[in-house]
């Protein structure tokens, strides 16, 4: 049986059992939000929340893949079950940087039995993520891996986004890109976890780091935890255990002081009220694609010059019957 031809629940139980032709399969059917998406994640959801996921962010060209390849690598060689979900901002039919991504990652882990890499499309998404990889994520915990690494966009101060998904985030810059200026900025700092420096054997890395150190002293704590700094070459491999070690420190915080289960908490009550935007933003577009009532408000206003604001909370009302009789009439 072809698996274009298998249900959803034959896919979920070949991806409990380790197939990643059935994970690759099921990940394609929730970015394209395949009309099985919502008996996929019913059935998956149980087998799920036993990953830690780490995201990676920072300006284009810090050398965030080479970083997040050679700690897959790492992490690899320790026996760890590893996954990387890199987010791209181009098209995600038409590949666009994603191929170079993957490409890079591949070289350092190869093909790993312990290692799965899969490329996402932002579409269009200002903070880097879209709502799929939220459930692709899902997808990888469910399929039983222990770690999961998500690459954004690297489009600055917007992809705070990944903040609601990650457990522990890591802020990748680089000397020479001004990246110390924006990251002094306010709501940056804030961001990571952990910064990174990368290229840290550049000139003018030192004085930077410096400035980091300095920056991270002052930071905003929110749960006792000081953000730390780490230097790494990540093309030399340098500083990679040191920053695996940071992340297992950050992780134990997270646990020890209770941060972790309130900051899925927070995961889970975002994932829901998207959800339920979702739902509503369906119903109201059914309503104002069929209605007659919202018809003959939008003519009131246009040949009446009735005001919006007033029709709005008639129409509002309209909407909220609409739903009580379950989206019909």
């Amino acid at each position: 049986m072809k698996s274009e031809q298998k249900s959803s629940a034959d896919l979920v139980k070949e991806l409990l059992g380790g197939s990643v032709r059935a994970a690759a399969r099921l990940i394609t059917l929730v970015e394209q939000n395949d009309s099985k998406v919502p008996e996929i994640m019913r059935q998956i959801y149980p087998h799920s929340g036993n990953a830690y996921v780490i995201g990676f962010t920072g300006a284009p060209g810090a050398g965030k893949s080479t970083l997040v390849g050679k700690l897959a690598k790492l992490l690899d060689q320790k026996g760890k079950k590893v996954a990387i979900i890199a987010v791209d901002p181009s098209s995600p039919f038409t590949g666009g940087a994603l191929l170079g991504d993957r490409i890079r990652m591949m070289e350092d882990v190869g093909v790993k039995k312990n290692v799965f890499i899969r490329s996402l499309g932002s579409r269009g998404e200002m903070g880097g993520l879209s709502e799929a990889t939220y459930r692709v994520a899902n997808v990888l915990d469910a399929f039983g891996k222990e770690y999961i690494f998500v690459e954004t966009v690297g489009t600055g101060q917007a992809e705070v986004e990944v903040t609601k998904l990650a457990d522990s985030v890591v802020v990748v810059l680089s000397p020479g890109m001004g990246d110390e200026i924006q990251t002094l900025k306010a709501g940056t700092m804030e961001i990571g976890d952990i910064v990174v420096l990368n290229k840290a054997d550049q000139n003018g890395a030192d004085a930077i780091a410096s400035s980091l150190q300095t920056a991270l002293h002052w930071a905003v704590k929110h749960d006792t935890w000081t953000p730390t700094l780490v230097k790494t070459i990540a093309l030399k491999e340098e500083g990679i255990e040191e920053l695996w070690e940071k992340i297992e420190l950050h992780k134990d915080h997270l646990v020890n002081s209770g941060q972790l289960r309130i900051r899925r908490e927070k995961r889970i009550r975002i994932e829901i009220c998207k959800l339920m935007k979702d739902k509503i933003l369906r119903y109201l577009n059914k309503f104002t694609g069929e209605s007659p009532v919202f018809e003959q408000g939008i003519k009131e206003i246009s040949i009446e010059n009735k005001n919006p604001c007033q029709q709005s909370e008639v129409l509002l009302e309209s909407f909220l019957s609409y739903l009580k009789q379950g989206g019909q009439g």
